[in-house]
């Protein structure tokens, strides 16, 4: 949504409030700023539409969260105009009642990414873009920076397995944030080091064509400080220092080894090769982000061998390529995939740790109209899996279309066994299965059906 919201960017900052409301607080980038402003000893609540495991995770802070558009829900604290910043995600309908009584109260009203910007401005700076990849990316930066003692504040777009959140702090000197291409909302930031990790069209609801998004990653780069760097996946048409796979890019990872379940890799810098990296991931898109991640650490001037021990304590983020069950009879990954080239990289790492192995995968496709811009390509993508189940289109913010349903998209997926499922199905369906490899894929609410089904999973092979 759009509305005529002042912001702090003529001087005024944010040390002025003392009290920080959020609409949509439970939003992983949303969260990641609440748990910042509490940690700098503000007053914090906010509303969001449902409890999940974050609001949990915030109220456990003692932040008040409620889940009713309730202006008579709002704490009273955060009533006065005079110290109460408020702070919402696009995403919120332009209808909501609490967003609206804000506005027409004059509060001083900013977007989750100029509050990002604000924060960031006077920092040393990293910022990973990209229609994916970034999160991993994000998550894989900060933790080697914190665990090698740099002064850092990171807001990872996702939870972290390392610390179980999504923000980490050693200090404020250094920041390491997501520059998400929704919304423009990266045009906020103003990074030191930037880095871009992919450029495939998504988000055609907000850009119109794929031609636009591309260039919003252009312009992107522009924000970049005077003397900074920008780093970008070899092959992007972009300047910058590049980064790759057994190629020739001025960083590359070579001599790459599968050892029990985890890669082992060379790294070439421009100056020099850098010998005994282990990463723990699966995928070559994963290990491409730990490249992006090596370069930007060598480049600020991380040593070699506390990289390399700092890489090998790295253990994921929640919801890319999670393992929940793990044995020599049975798999369960979860996975937040919700773009054709993420399916593509997912099955990529499947096959690659199980080949010969039957692998069902389970979708739940997000929005409707990136279901009907790239029908033809989740076809393809879900095509490579042996059995497929389909589940409803997760809608999030967009109401409907005509004809955008899974069921024409299943007509998509060619040469497996396929088959719609209802999520009050969803688990004996699985369980009905003979593959030895079950995926969970999708950014919807899929991810909240994950302990249930790990849990059937688990009775019903005795493990």
């Amino acid at each position: 949504m759009e509305g005529n919201e002042k912001i702090c960017s003529s001087g005024k900052g944010l040390e002025w409030a003392s009290n920080v409301y959020f609409i949509g607080i439970g939003g992983i980038g949303m969260s990641a700023l609440a748990r910042y402003f509490v940690a700098q000893g503000k007053s914090v609540a906010g509303y969001d539409r449902t409890k999940t495991d974050i609001t949990e995770g915030l109220e456990g802070l003692g932040i008040k969260v409620h889940f009713e558009d309730s202006v008579d829900k709002i704490p009273s604290a955060f009533l006065s105009v005079s110290d109460t910043l408020i702070v919402y995600t696009p995403a919120i309908p332009k209808d909501h009642a609490e967003f609206n009584h804000f506005r027409a109260q004059n509060f001083e009203i900013l977007k989750r990414s100029a509050v990002l910007g604000e924060i960031t401005k006077n920092t040393f700076c990293f910022a990973v873009a990209g229609t994916h990849g970034k999160t991993t990316t994000t998550s894989i930066l900060g933790h080697v920076l914190y665990e090698c003692d740099v002064p850092v504040t990171a807001f990872v777009g996702g939870v972290s397995e390392n610390y179980n959140s999504n923000f980490l702090v050693k200090g404020t000197e250094v920041t390491v944030v997501e520059a998400d291409e929704f919304d423009r909302s990266f045009l906020t930031l103003s990074p030191d080091m930037a880095g871009v990790t992919s450029m495939d069209a998504d988000h055609l609801d907000i850009y119109g064509e794929a031609e636009e998004l591309k260039k919003s990653f252009v312009d992107f780069t522009k924000k970049i400080k005077p003397n900074g760097k920008l780093f970008v996946r070899n092959g992007l048409p972009l300047e910058g220092i590049t980064y790759g796979i057994e190629d020739d890019s001025d960083y590359s990872a070579q001599n790459i080894r599968i050892i029990n379940g985890s890669y082992e890799f060379d790294v070439k810098t421009p100056n020099e090769t850098l010998y005994n990296f282990k990463f723990n991931l699966p995928g070559r898109h994963n290990l491409s982000n730990a490249l992006m991640a090596l370069a930007m650490s060598v480049e600020y001037g991380i040593p070699h061998q506390q990289l390399a021990k700092a890489l090998a304590s790295y253990k994921g983020v929640k919801r890319r390529f999670t393992y929940h069950l793990k044995t020599d009879d049975l798999v369960f990954i979860d996975d937040y995939a919700h773009h054709p080239e993420e399916i593509n990289a997912v099955h990529q790492a499947v096959r690659e740790m199980y080949p010969g192995k039957k692998v069902l995968a389970v979708f739940q496709p997000h929005l409707f109209s990136r279901t009907r811009d790239f029908a033809e390509d989740f076809g393809k993508s879900l095509s490579q899996f042996d059995d497929v189940f389909l589940l409803d289109i997760y809608p999030a913010r967009e109401l409907p279309m005509e004809g955008i349903t899974s069921e024409w998209l299943l007509t998509k997926i060619d040469n497996v066994n396929k088959k719609l499922v209802q999520k009050s199905e969803l688990i004996s369906e699985i369980l009905a299965s003979d593959a030895p490899v079950i995926l969970t894929i999708g950014a919807g609410d899929i991810g909240e059906q994950v302990k249930y089904i790990k849990e059937a999973l688990k009775i019903e092979n005795k493990l």
